[in-house]
């Protein structure tokens, strides 16, 4: 897969995210996304409709999506999230 997502942006998202989003038993919810993370904290997770991204090992991420759409809608939102601070 063509490297969608800078690093840069997954991080700075998570934490604008967790930041500004409301907390809830999921995670935090904003602008339509979920942040949250595994239970050591290791891996970062978003979701949204259609789409659950992965971030860890290696700054290495892992996106599954049930259309590309979906896909994109999402890289849309991860950079609007970001770019919006």
């Amino acid at each position: 897969m063509k490297n969608d997502l800078d690093n840069k942006l997954i991080l700075k998202a998570f934490s604008l995210i967790c930041e500004k989003g409301e907390k809830s038993k999921n995670g935090h919810f904003f602008e339509g996304v979920t942040a949250y993370t595994d239970f050591d904290g290791y891996t970062l997770f978003f979701e949204t409709k259609g789409v659950v991204m992965s971030f860890g090992f290696h700054n290495t991420y892992h996106l599954e999506y049930t259309s590309e759409r979906e896909k994109k809608d999402f890289l849309k939102k991860m950079n609007y999230i970001v770019n919006q601070d």
